[in-house]
């Protein structure tokens, strides 16, 4: 007589073994158990690393050197404008484009608030602080040049408020560049220390719009939108 074979205790009917793992087991049409949870794990996204800490040398030079090199480019033009500028005759450069008035400027930047005089030093301090208290976490060399153009016209204009006439905090600013006309038909005339100033704030604009940050790392602008569109 054959013998009977036992069942084997560790199969279930069909052959599989209830022994195996339930994540090798296939479905109807050979998907796995889990493809939900797999699928949804390729769709976590991974987390972008946090602020770095500290600054680099290399950005903090470069924002130093950047402020320096503004402040004497601009005192320089102002010493050579207040030496061979008279105020009431402009000198046409550029066939017409640009012409060189000097003139004294008790306001802000591009002649405004002129009635107030004092509150501009007053003003720069605090900008000159906030770039110092940057400079702390700086890593970023883009970053560093639009802080250092802004610090530096911020401290061109600043020298002219304390230690030109008519006297402390209330010195007025040099300006020598008009264009389109002599006498700011077009625009309001301005000296270098002002170009600086709307340069380093258009740069720094345009590094927020595209995601650079301060500390060196990057933010992608289109992952950013997609994760405000899914919340």
């Amino acid at each position: 007589m054959r013998a009977v074979r036992q069942r084997d205790p560790g199969r279930a009917t069909g052959g599989v073994p209830l022994r195996d793992p339930v994540c090798a087991l296939q479905a109807a049409g050979g998907t796995t158990l889990n493809a939900d949870e797999q699928a949804g794990a390729a769709t976590v996204d991974e987390p972008e690393p946090g602020p770095r800490p500290g600054f680099t040398g290399r950005a903090v030079a470069v924002l130093g050197a950047t402020a320096v090199i503004a402040v004497a480019l601009d005192q320089w033009v102002k010493w050579l404008s207040t030496e061979n500028l008279d105020e009431g005759n402009p000198v046409r450069i550029l066939g017409g484009l640009v012409y060189l008035s000097l003139l004294r400027n008790s306001g802000a930047a591009f002649s405004f608030g002129s009635d107030h005089t004092w509150v501009f030093p007053v003003i720069t301090l605090i900008v000159i602080g906030w770039i110092t208290w940057m400079a702390t976490r700086l890593r970023s060399v883009p970053w560093a040049l639009a802080l250092g153009l802004v610090l530096g016209g911020a401290l061109g204009n600043l020298i002219d408020r304390l230690f030109r006439a008519p006297g402390f905090l209330h010195g007025h600013v040099v300006d020598m560049i008009s264009v389109f006309g002599p006498y700011a038909e077009y625009f309001a005339v301005f000296n270098i220390a002002d170009s600086c100033l709307s340069v380093g704030v258009v740069l720094a604009v345009l590094l927020e719009l595209t995601g650079r940050q301060r500390d060196g790392s990057r933010i992608s602008v289109r992952r950013s939108r997609t994760k405000d569109v899914a919340e």
